[in-house]
């Protein structure tokens, strides 16, 4: 069970660790994520491009919960249950992965 413990620990901090290089480096120019967390089942995300974007979704064991795209802004998360999930953004050829809080 402390293994189980371990890498849970491990995979969060790694993770963290992505997001800050992600963060730092603005792969996605204006990236935007907002409510986060959220109440109501919705999430905005917004870019400078205002491209079309692939969102994967994952839940903390790194499981696939959602995969769309998105054309405009708005995300329905309201199937997905509370708790802390990776989302990921592609647009065009960059990369944006948050942490998204479901309340």
């Amino acid at each position: 069970m402390k293994q189980l413990y371990f890498g849970f620990f491990l995979f969060v901090c790694l993770l963290g660790t992505a997001q800050e290089s992600q963060t730092s480096t603005g792969d996605i120019e204006g990236f935007k994520l907002y409510p986060n967390p959220t109440l109501n089942g919705k999430v905005f995300i917004e870019t400078t491009l205002k491209a079309p974007k692939k969102i994967l979704v994952f839940d903390v064991l790194g499981t696939p919960v959602l995969q769309t795209t998105l054309l405009g802004n708005e995300l329905n998360v309201s199937h997905l249950n509370k708790g802390v999930y990776i989302l990921r953004v592609f647009e065009k050829d960059k990369v944006a992965t948050r942490k998204l809080v479901i309340k």
